[in-house]
């Protein structure tokens, strides 16, 4: 009833409603449907200001309720929150559009938590790393679709279809003499579902399943590669493809993988056309990793791998036919 969009609705009158807010109030639960994050955050909190019914409903969370959102309704959770920055290649390439990319969230969640949505699907480690480093975020959390993260305190569970993406940037370095952004030393970890995470320890505790099959440590000495040949991504920005390629370092010989974020056909005012990005994931301390196919996929944990971030110049054309002698 509250929705700016809904037709044949006075959602003004509704929001400020004392009968409708205290009916919020007394609630065990609120959820905040899909859509345009904006719009939620516009029409509960204007100007940065709370109105009744957000109070209302932080009555509800504080009192040990649950609130929760898909799409959108999950990017309104953290402190400050991506608005309106659907290229994630604009974003690598420091192309922010004044006060349109970001806004205040609603701070469900602890205030140096950073949360995504629609992550794998859409490859938006892309836009997240350089917001992170923007917004001086250090711990990021990115929630692929069909897949919850439940936040109680300290702890995230990972319940659903698939899993989320944990983005630690604590130790992360940038090197301002290069001309974009780039990054050294992030640690990501692949969490599937049943996996458990501590915030506040840095622990992971796989699903029990996971912990009764095959565990995959490098640094073991009975660990055994699977894959014998080295793969390079040519769009590590594609559906699912970090996870992919997180596995397939866990799982090979090669101590490294690497990938490029790049856009083939630049879009009209793009002012680096050229400009691109490798990716570097690479084995460090901790980087362990555990498989199952008990649920019927092939279903990894993969924690603590090494990523970097450096901006590369790519050709164009990317290629040119061979022509005839």
């Amino acid at each position: 009833p509250v929705a700016p969009r809904q037709k044949d609705v006075d959602w003004q009158a509704n929001l400020h409603d004392p009968v409708l807010i205290a009916k919020v109030a007394a609630s065990k639960a609120v959820f905040f449907s899909g859509g345009a994050q904006e719009h939620i955050v516009d029409t509960l909190q204007p100007g940065g200001e709370p109105t009744a019914m957000l109070k209302a409903i932080r009555q509800v969370f504080d009192g040990g309720g649950v609130v929760a959102g898909t799409s959108a309704g999950a990017a309104i959770m953290s402190r400050i929150m991506f608005r309106d920055a659907p290229d994630n290649m604009q974003i690598l390439k420091g192309q922010w559009r004044d006060k349109r990319e970001y806004d205040r969230g609603l701070s469900f969640v602890s205030p140096g938590l950073f949360v995504d949505q629609h992550f794998l699907k859409r490859g938006r480690i892309g836009r997240m790393l350089p917001a992170m480093r923007a917004l001086g975020y250090t711990m990021g959390l990115g929630v692929e679709e069909n897949t919850a993260a439940v936040v109680k305190g300290n702890e995230v569970e990972i319940v659903g279809g698939r899993g989320a993406l944990l983005v630690d940037l604590s130790e992360a370095s940038s090197d301002a003499g290069l001309p974009a952004f780039n990054l050294r030393g992030a640690v990501i970890s692949y969490l599937d579902r049943g996996d458990r995470h501590d915030l506040k320890t840095g622990v992971t505790t796989p699903a029990a399943h996971k912990l009764r099959d095959q565990k995959l440590d490098p640094a073991a000495a009975d660990y055994r590669p699977h894959l014998q040949f080295d793969h390079y991504f040519l769009d590590i920005l594609a559906d699912n493809m970090i996870v992919t390629a997180m596995s397939q370092l866990l799982e090979g010989r090669s101590p490294e993988v690497r990938g490029l974020a790049y856009r083939v056909r630049p879009r009209p005012g793009d002012l680096s056309p050229e400009l691109g990005f490798e990716f570097r994931l690479y084995k460090g301390p901790g980087t362990v990793g555990w498989f199952s196919n008990a649920l019927g996929g092939d279903d990894y944990t993969v924690l603590k791998v090494r990523l970097d971030v450096t901006p590369v110049r790519m050709a164009s054309p990317l290629f040119t036919p061979l022509s005839a002698n």
